[in-house]
């Protein structure tokens, strides 16, 4: 399947993500919400390696791929617990524009720690990202 398959379905998702979890944090502390969240996704994970049998690769990491895994599983926790609090004390249709301008800083990021190219396309995309952010979660 193609890359772009697989991103155009993880935004469907996390789109979803983001109502089902606005809805489901009404009532309940944020941070225990990100935890119910987390136990889920890792049983799914972990059910999902098991099935597929690629457990066996564990043995075969690299001290290094398991560091930058593990502090990449840490800066998505971190990540959760702010967005699902900033979910629950604010409007969907604020919130997630905002986080989504991860994608500005990930491209950021991406030119200055892994050395890629920087275009004409990524500028002027990054400036239509930001803008728009702007405009959805400051316009009143």
């Amino acid at each position: 399947m193609n890359w772009l398959i697989f991103a155009v379905l993880s935004a469907i998702f996390a789109a979803l993500t983001s109502i089902l979890a606005k809805i489901g944090i009404k009532d309940v502390n944020s941070n225990l919400a990100t935890a119910i969240r987390t136990g889920v996704i890792m049983v799914f994970a972990w059910g999902i390696v098991l099935a597929q049998g690629t457990i066996k690769e564990l043995a075969h990491l690299s001290r290094t791929t398991v560091i930058f895994l593990v502090l990449s599983g840490l800066a998505t926790g971190m990540s959760w617990l702010f967005y699902f609090r900033a979910l629950q004390i604010g409007d969907a249709s604020k919130v997630v524009p905002v986080d989504k301008l991860s994608l500005v800083l990930a491209v950021i990021m991406a030119i200055v720690f892994l050395k890629e190219r920087l275009t004409i396309a990524t500028v002027v995309g990054s400036i239509m990202i930001t803008g728009g952010v702007l405009v959805m979660a400051m316009w009143k």
